[in-house]
């Protein structure tokens, strides 16, 4: 549209002049000469090449950063300043200052104990081991257990060849095991040779004391178990075995089990941790006392008339426990030195990075020649064949060392080297005889079924 005559021009020269052409005023259409262009605007000038710089102090700009369509999906969420960054359970970074609002099931690094080296979990995860009901009253994880995908478990063995294991004893003084396994023994026989009552006497101290150190070291975990009754029932248990026989251990459990809930049913609030704390009053009761109440059904058998054959077999209770500890001693001391000489491929280096499948076998070959040497010079007036004696000796082996690992596994998960302080740096009675606690029933049923005493 044409310019008004004599308006201020505000915006600068026209473009394409004031004057139309003739071409334009006689077809009303806009052409243009070569030199009818006029200024053309800025945009227009050559190119330089630059880049408009978009960042604050003069940064050059990242060319290599491109635009990620999924970076909103695959990368991490973005987190103030001003707050503590979440952090892995099990890679926690230095601690944070301040006081900020958390969300619950996050964990922080605020929330480290101090020399605890784990973290405190809040309401809004539920821990497997803890009493999602209170906190407070949860045992926490110890840290022995939930390490990281790729954390390697502590106390395994060191970094060196695959697969091999690190020979060893596991840092135990030898000389003081040895003795100590000497003594043990000597009572043992002297006792055997009094009687099936006297042998009772030791069998039930054992108990105890085992039951004393288990309950003991779990409350000292942060568990609350019923300790006074599974005292009093793991030492119930052989006795009851003993007086009335097999139909007495589910009694005793029954009662026990019993006894255990009224104890949390009398506490003030759920604070108790019933279910959690019932569950390792539970653990105590079978493991320690209902397995070992199988030593007194094996000395009960020499207080009952077992007319067969052969007539009355008054020492097969003495002279089976005897043949147990036999065997249980002669596997340990087997997969002790062929595992410390020659073991290489680890059992289950998650449990105990020193047993090796080298040991167990050596373990077993040991135990079947303790009993093939017991079999061909005739020392057992129950077990007369050498057939039933091999049979015992493979049942040891697989029993005994399935006894260890279970010994060892609780101990691991529990984060202690020993139950017990019996002799120091050596472990308690427990630690001592963890081997005849799943034994014990295996050979008692295998007695009840091959009726050694009669076999010719």
């Amino acid at each position: 549209r044409r310019r008004n005559e004599g308006q201020d021009d505000d915006f600068g020269p026209p473009l394409f002049g004031d004057e139309p052409t003739d071409q334009h005023e006689a077809t009303g259409r806009l052409t243009f000469d070569a030199g009818d262009t006029g200024q053309l605007p800025p945009w227009t000038d050559p190119p330089t090449g630059q880049v408009p710089t978009t960042l604050g102090g003069g940064a050059a700009p990242d060319h290599t950063d491109d635009l990620d369509v999924w970076s909103s999906f695959s990368g991490t969420a973005p987190v103030w300043s001003d707050d503590p960054e979440p952090v892995d359970e099990f890679d926690v970074p230095a601690r944070t200052t301040g006081q900020v609002e958390r969300t619950p099931g996050d964990i922080y690094a605020d929330d480290l104990d101090e020399g605890a080296g784990e973290p405190r979990r809040g309401p809004g995860r539920i821990t497997i081991g803890t009493d999602p009901t209170d906190d407070r009253a949860a045992r926490p994880m110890p840290t022995g257990r939930g390490r990281g995908r790729n954390e390697p478990v502590r106390g395994a063995r060191p970094a060196g060849k695959p697969g091999a294991a690190t020979p060893g004893t596991g840092g135990r003084n030898m000389p003081v095991a040895v003795a100590m396994g000497l003594g043990l023994v000597a009572v043992f026989i002297a006792l055997l040779l009094v009687g099936p009552v006297a042998a009772m006497v030791m069998v039930v101290a054992v108990i105890g004391l085992a039951a004393v150190e288990f309950f003991g070291k779990v409350t000292e975990k942060g568990y609350r178990p019923a300790t006074v009754v599974g005292i009093a029932a793991a030492v119930g248990f052989p006795l009851a075995a003993y007086w009335v026989g097999e139909r007495a251990l589910p009694v005793v459990m029954l009662v026990a089990f019993v006894a255990g809930c009224l104890t949390f049913i009398s506490a003030s609030s759920l604070e108790a941790s019933p279910l959690p704390n019932m569950a390792v009053t539970s653990l105590g009761l079978i493991w320690i006392g209902f397995t070992g109440a199988y030593a007194a059904l094996i000395l009960h058998a020499s207080t009952v008339s077992l007319l067969t054959a052969a007539g009355p077999t008054k020492h097969v209770g003495t002279d089976t426990l005897f043949l147990i500890a036999l065997a249980v001693v002669a596997n340990d001391v087997g997969a002790l030195f062929i595992g410390s000489a020659a073991g290489r491929t680890p059992l289950r280096a998650w449990i105990s990075p020193n047993k090796t499948v080298e040991g167990l076998l050596g373990g077993a070959v040991m135990t079947l020649l303790a009993m093939v040497v017991v079999g061909v010079s005739d020392k057992s007036t129950s077990w007369n064949s050498t057939g039933d004696l091999i049979i015992l000796g493979i049942v040891v082996s697989i029993m005994a060392p399935i006894g260890d690992l279970v010994e060892s596994m609780f101990k691991r998960n529990l984060d202690v080297k020993d139950f017990g302080t019996l002799v120091k740096g050596h472990g308690g009675v427990l630690d001592r005889f963890d081997g005849f606690l799943i034994t014990l029933p295996a050979v008692y049923y295998l007695m009840e079924i091959l009726h050694p005493w009669v076999t010719k």
